[in-house]
């Protein structure tokens, strides 16, 4: 949530802020928020007065007699009712102000670039050598089947359209992958988790999920007020909701694997074929809580661990700076790596990673003590060191032989069980 007093101080930053985030500056009025603001204080403050007066008064009735204190009693009960409804009115208006608070966007990042929408994303680095195949490539739907990884056909009569059964060696490469993960990263002081599938919706909102567009929303469990997690994000950043934590113990990392459910209303399409855009896949993610001084550095790093895991699986990719107007509402500023899909001929989105600043952790109520004694907000962060099912997919089409066959990555062969090479099936 974003803290009203720096929007009073500097309203026209957070207009600012909504247009350049490609957002409706109608529905985040930002100058109606600071009214309902301006009315709560009036409120607050005609309410201390009432409550002072009925004090006074309550003492006073003691000590007098007579018609002087039915006088008193009388005034004392015009004031009990004027505060009950006063009570009434700033309750309603204190509870829309959090409401639009709630809603406002984190504030951006002065290096994120601006722009409109994804066509205004900024690539600032490539790596590894696009292969040349002497023969079409094929995509990983057509591999996965041709090789008995993948059946959509089945997942769909047991579950619904877009879900789908990893069989065989795919499902020794999902292990193979987390495993290559978690070797990454302990060493580099990451504290693993498996996460709760479910959280609370005050978590999920707290964490502010709200994808853009129709693409990512969550399930909500009937009658229930629990929602299945798009991200481990979402469990891992409740997890010390409502906790002062020490600045010596700062940065926390964590790395959390979680099955993640999105619905992916409206996803269709070439581009959405298979893997890229599903209802439930795996993912290990990437999750530190820091200082405020920190939180640019500690971004970087997310974004060099990404790197670095697809350096090792010599997946060729690009990183992307997200412009202003293709930020969730999260994200201070983020950085997205694509990976090269020869199948589609095109690079494709496989990790993010998000600085997120206090706005997450004003929702949650995270704060940190200094040494010095001061309580301030902690800054938080997240990443996706792997989701199962679009590294899959740049394994299955990088890595494929024209007839159909896949090489296993190098790095991933140590947990392969010896399995070097996939074959197709007969």
């Amino acid at each position: 949530m974003i803290d009203i007093k720096a929007l009073r101080e500097n309203p026209d930053l957070m207009k600012e802020n909504i247009i350049l985030r490609n957002l409706d500056p109608e529905k985040y009025n930002v100058d109606y928020i600071l009214e309902l603001d301006s009315k709560r204080r009036e409120l607050q403050k005609e309410l201390d007065n009432l409550r002072s007066l009925r004090n006074k008064i309550s003492q006073e009735i003691g000590k007098k007699v007579g018609q002087e204190k039915e006088n008193l009693i009388k005034e004392a009960k015009e004031i009990k009712e004027k505060i009950e409804k006063i009570e009434e009115e700033f309750k309603n208006i204190e509870k829309e102000l959090y409401q639009r608070l709630w809603q406002l966007p984190n504030f951006l990042s002065p290096k994120a670039p601006r722009g409109k929408d994804e066509n205004d994303n900024i690539e600032i680095k490539r790596w590894g050598e696009i292969k040349k195949f002497n023969f079409t490539p094929k995509d990983h739907l057509d591999l996965g089947i041709m090789n008995d990884l993948l059946d959509f056909e089945r997942g769909s009569k047991v579950t619904g359209s877009n879900f789908y059964y990893l069989k065989n060696e795919a499902v020794i490469l999902e292990f193979a992958l987390m495993q290559m993960v978690i070797d990454t990263l302990v060493p580099e002081g990451f504290k693993i988790f498996i996460t709760p599938d479910l959280a609370k919706m005050e978590i999920i909102d707290g964490i502010g999920f709200q994808p853009r567009g129709p693409e990512a929303q969550i399930y909500r469990i009937e009658n229930l007020d629990l929602g299945l997690i798009a991200t481990a994000e979402i469990t891992l950043g409740g997890y010390h909701k409502d906790e002062i934590l020490d600045e010596l113990d700062l940065p926390l990392k964590y790395l959390g694997f979680s099955h993640c459910f999105r619905t992916e209303a409206g996803a269709y399409g070439r581009y959405n074929r298979g893997l890229y855009r599903v209802h439930q896949f795996s993912k290990a993610e990437i999750f530190i809580i820091c200082r405020p001084e920190d939180s640019e550095d500690m971004h970087e790093y997310i974004l060099g661990l990404e790197e670095k895991i697809f350096q090792k699986l010599e997946i060729p990719y690009r990183v992307l700076d997200i412009c202003s107007g293709d930020l969730g509402a999260p994200a201070a500023r983020k950085f997205d790596i694509e990976a090269w899909m020869p199948g589609r001929g095109d690079f494709g989105e496989v990790t993010s990673c998000s600085n997120c600043t206090d706005y997450q952790a004003r929702r949650l109520n995270i704060r940190f003590r200094r040494v010095t004694g001061e309580v301030e907000y902690v800054h938080m962060l997240n990443g996706t060191a792997i989701a199962i099912s679009r590294a899959l997919i740049a394994i299955f089409e990088n890595y494929q032989q024209e007839d159909g066959s896949i090489l296993i990555p190098k790095v991933l062969q140590p947990y392969t069980l010896g399995i070097k090479e996939i074959k197709p099936k007969a």
